[in-house]
């Protein structure tokens, strides 16, 4: 088939499109790529794609096609320009760009913001073709629960863009079964919604005993190591982890890792410095995705949280799949879809958004269990893993759809 996938995000930025492309390439399906400049998670446009733009115009022989964009930065400000640019280099230069093409389907990837869909339902009333949306944050809910919007007008009305732009999607793919709900209330009871989880990235599908343990974190391998990895933001509650990490503070086997970065970055250096738990807590900076494997192979636990509001207990972050993928044991600080994921598959100990007493007692838990029995976690989490969040699977499902939306 001929598809056009339109994202404000993709590679070299690292999100799961990127392996949905790929394996579409892979199977023999005629791609073409709309995006913006990489920017993400950083906020400024890549150096690499600065120096070398043509680098970056083919992934896997596909062609990638960018359209100038603001990049985020660390402002509220900044972001917002950072999404209408989007829309708006999409809607006209992205146009005049596919004017001699065309698809059978278009596919939008839908992290955030949900703006990003309306540079495709303009495609799909140009190139008449079926359009696909893979939901993977729910809008505007998620903007009232990390208080970027406070005001119910301004909330109203963008739900009401919100019920404009699912109208107009042929079909909606959601990661989590609990957002169904949402999806027919904005999209109406004739929304096609279908269940559509993300995966473990290959990489993460190594065997763990053939993975070295990363260097930056040998020298303190005479701990209980907790592994935190992905993006600093509002929505992770990292007061919360940082309320916790303190409780902790005179179990001094215990430690905590940051690896990623984010918009919350800078407060939460100075929050660790003004809290005096420099020794605690270790702040790794960010690593490509390829050095990831090494470093959770290095960790005894790997932490995933979430804020305790109700839009978030509906999620399934991104990065379970990949934990438990990689076959450590979890800790969960959230609610809902996430936690039932990790009980379910008794890949780890979980406890309520939000509560940091919780996080600290299941961490103690954790760690006095033995080798054994924290390496029967991990090995369950890799099998639910395999058998709920297979891959190859998951891109057939998604092919089927493709042929009958």
């Amino acid at each position: 088939m001929r598809i056009l996938v339109m994202t404000q995000f993709f590679w070299p930025e690292t999100f799961r499109v990127n392996d949905l492309v790929e394996e579409l390439i892979a199977r023999g399906h005629d791609v073409t790529i709309l995006t913006g400049l990489p920017n993400y998670p950083d906020g400024d446009i890549f150096e690499e794609y600065r120096r070398e733009p043509q680098r970056f115009s083919k992934f896997h022989g596909a062609p990638v096609l960018r359209v100038p964009v603001i990049g985020r930065g660390r402002s509220s400000k900044r972001l917002l320009l950072n999404y209408l640019s989007y829309v708006l280099s999409a809607s006209t230069l992205g146009v005049w760009r596919l004017r001699r093409h065309k698809f059978d389907a278009i596919f939008v990837s839908m992290s955030s913001p949900i703006t990003a869909v309306l540079p495709a339902i303009l495609q799909r009333r140009l190139k008449r073709a079926k359009l696909i949306v893979w939901v993977l944050d729910l809008w505007p809910e998620t903007l009232s629960a990390v208080d970027v919007v406070r005001s119910p007008v301004i909330l109203g009305w963008i739900g009401r863009l919100v019920s404009y732009i699912y109208r107009r999607t042929d079909h909606i793919l959601v990661q989590s079964k609990a957002f169904f709900p949402n999806i027919e209330r904005y999209g109406g009871q004739e929304a096609k919604v279908d269940y559509f989880p993300a995966w473990a990235e290959p990489i993460f599908e190594v065997d763990p005993a053939f993975v070295e343990k990363a260097p930056e974190m040998m020298p303190y391998q005479d701990t209980f190591n907790v592994l935190f990895a992905g993006n600093i933001g509002e929505a992770q509650d990292f007061p919360a982890i940082l309320d916790a990490v303190e409780k902790l503070r005179n179990h001094t086997y215990i430690r905590f890792f940051v690896l990623g970065d984010g918009r919350a970055v800078d407060w939460l250096k100075k929050e660790i410095v003004q809290r005096g738990l420099d020794e605690r807590i270790i702040l790794l900076g960010r690593y490509p995705i390829e050095r990831m494997p090494s470093f959770f192979r290095a960790a005894d636990a790997l932490l995933v949280s979430l804020k305790a509001a109700p839009i978030f207990s509906m999620t399934i972050p991104g990065k379970v799949q990949s934990y438990m993928a990689a076959g450590v044991p979890l800790l969960g600080m959230l609610d809902g879809e996430g936690a039932r994921v990790i009980n379910e598959a008794g890949a780890g100990l979980t406890c309520a958004a939000g509560d940091a007493e919780g996080l600290a007692t299941l961490a103690q838990e954790l760690s006095a269990l033995s080798i054994a029995d924290r390496r029967s976690m991990g090995e369950k989490a890799r099998a639910y893993c395999r058998r709920e969040f297979d891959r190859e699977t998951l891109v057939s499902l998604f092919e089927t759809w493709l042929a009958v939306s």
